[in-house]
Order: structure tokens, then C-alpha cells, then sequence
């Protein structure tokens, strides 16, 4: 990118304390979230000289989505290579909750909630057909046994606004209600209001999210806080998993069975709830581009 040699190491995701993936330790879930807007090369984040990119699909990352050693084991996965940005986004109307289902990769995952005025800051993967037919098999999107189905967001109740261009003086953050969509997808674009970005995807979980014992969704701690909590909280969970964080990920990991089974007790201790956000999922969504039906979904 036009960097001299000694600068580009120091962009290797190892430098950078990027390299874990949740994948390879689901203990660290949902994994290093970068500084700042980059784009993930190879082993590499590189500085990023734009915030849109035409021709490519936006979508929400609220989970290990926004770690870059997590993107670099998937795509690998699909012996995919092309870039990846990544661009940090001011995003209101949804926080981060915790997914009502148990991943066989040996962990319990994101997932996001509807928040009504609630402003957090989020990253937006921009990525090509073959990413996002790689991301939608991670999630389960092409199974209707899978977690996860993706949605587009509408501009109503939502906003999301990248942060500004390198060396933009105006202040998209400061702009007004956004324009309406229709909510069809594509590769987004900013509305009339200059700030808002329309057509942003993001994956909504099948199974509900948890809430925190009083019909409230709970908010994603990270995941050795998240395990410590749940377990002492539910003795049907410690039977399955075990009392410490470690062992829940050792006996969930690989085993399809006994996820399955805490994702129907997590139903039965009346511990899930509605995100709020299931009334977007479309029927027709699994048929969008780049959702790469033959590709063999790993475990989500």
C-alpha cells in the first residue's frame, strides 16, 4: 500500500496483538477488535484511505466478525485471499447481546438486540461475494437448522455512520434523521443526509438472546466473564459443562450434541428472550447475492 518494508511489519497482525482467533481459543471470544479503521490483507491490517467501497456488501460485525484473526480463519477456511476492510462506525438502535444457542466451536457468541436510542460504536465489514458467501456459511445462514439469518437494516430506528474520510474536516456524526430505504441490500450507500449509511446487513439470531432475569437482553461481557455467570447461575448448565469457564469450552467444543442440548435448556430455564429484530428477516434473504449455497458450512 505503498509503505516501506519495516512499516508493513509492524502492521502484521501479530505486532498488532491481533493474531488469536476465538476459533483457536474460544476463551478469548469475541477476539482483539482493531484501534481503528484497517484493512485486513493476508496477515496484515494495512491503513485504510477510504469508508465506502462501492460494489461490496456492508455488514454490522457485532461479535468475533470484527476480530481480525477470526476473518483470517474463516476465509482461509474458503482459500479466499482478496482484502478486507474494516471501518469503524458510530451505530444506534442496537447493542450487544448474548446468542440463546451454544456454539459447537466451544463457545457462547454474540448476537445483537434491538436498543432504541442506545449509540455504541461498531465495526462495518465491506465484503465481496465470495466473502460474504464465506461469512453466511459460518453463520449457519444457508441451513435452517443454523443460527444465524441475515437481515437489512432499515433506516428507520437505525442508524449507521462510518466514521469520516481521512482528512474530512465535516463531521458526518453530526448530521441529521436519515433518509428512508427500502430496505433491499446491495452494496449501501450514504443517504441525502450525508451520514447515515443505507442497506447495512446484519446476522440476527434464530434462537432469540439471553436476558439478564428480568426479560431485559444481557449484554455480551466477553465470554470467561459471560461462562463464569451463566454457570453459576444454572446447575443444568454446570451438569452439562462443568463449573469453570475452561470446561464449559472444553466439553462444548466438537460436541454437537450436548450444544444442542444447553441451547434447548437455555428455552427451558426461560432464559431466552426476543432481540427485537426478528420481524426483518425475510423469507427471500437466503437467495440474496453471495449467500453460496454450495458451500459446506463449518461449525458456527
Amino acid at each position: 500500500m505503498g509503505e516501506p518494508p519495516h512499516l508493513l511489519a509492524d502492521r502484521t497482525l501479530e505486532a498488532l496483538g491481533l493474531a488469536v482467533a476465538p476459533r483457536e481459543d474460544p476463551l478469548v471470544y469475541p477476539g482483539a477488535w482493531p484501534a481503528e479503521s484497517g484493512l485486513l490483507d493476508g496477515d496484515r491490517l494495512l491503513p485504510l484511505t477510504r469508508r465506502t467501497f462501492p460494489g461490496r456488501v456492508p455488514v454490522l460485525a457485532v461479535g468475533s466478525n470484527a476480530s481480525p484473526a477470526q476473518l483470517r480463519h474463516k476465509m482461509r477456511q474458503y482459500e479466499l485471499s482478496s482484502p478486507i476492510p474494516l471501518v469503524k462506525a458510530r451505530v444506534t438502535g442496537l447493542e450487544i447481546g448474548v446468542s440463546a444457542h451454544v456454539s459447537a466451536l466451544g463457545y457462547v457468541s454474540a448476537a445483537p438486540f434491538r436498543a432504541p436510542g442506545h449509540t455504541r460504536e461498531l465495526f462495518l465489514t465491506w465484503l465481496d461475494p465470495a466473502q460474504l458467501a464465506a461469512i453466511d456459511a459460518s453463520e449457519g445462514v444457508t441451513r435452517p437448522s443454523g443460527a444465524y439469518d441475515r437481515v437489512v437494516l432499515p433506516s428507520t430506528g437505525f442508524r449507521v455512520e462510518p466514521e469520516p474520510e481521512p482528512g474530512d474536516p465535516s463531521d458526518p456524526y453530526d448530521s441529521g434523521d436519515s433518509g428512508g430505504s427500502d430496505g433491499s441490500g446491495g452494496s449501501g450507500g450514504s443517504d441525502s443526509s450525508g451520514g447515515s449509511l443505507d442497506g447495512v446487513h446484519l446476522y440476527v439470531n434464530r434462537h432469540g438472546v439471553l436476558q439478564d432475569g428480568t426479560g431485559t437482553p444481557r449484554v455480551h461481557p466477553g465470554e470467561r466473564r459471560l461462562l463464569a455467570q451463566l454457570l453459576a447461575e444454572s446447575a443444568g448448565l454446570r451438569k452439562l459443562f462443568g463449573s469453570t469457564p475452561e470446561e464449559f469450552c472444553s466439553r462444548a467444543r466438537g460436541d454437537l450434541r450436548l450444544c444442542a442440548e444447553a441451547t434447548r435448556l437455555f428455552a427451558r430455564e426461560g432464559r431466552t428472550t426476543a432481540s427485537g429484530l426478528e420481524k426483518y428477516v425475510r423469507g427471500q434473504q437466503t437467495g440474496s447475492p453471495g449467500t453460496g449455497e454450495s458451500l459446506s458450512p463449518p461449525w458456527r
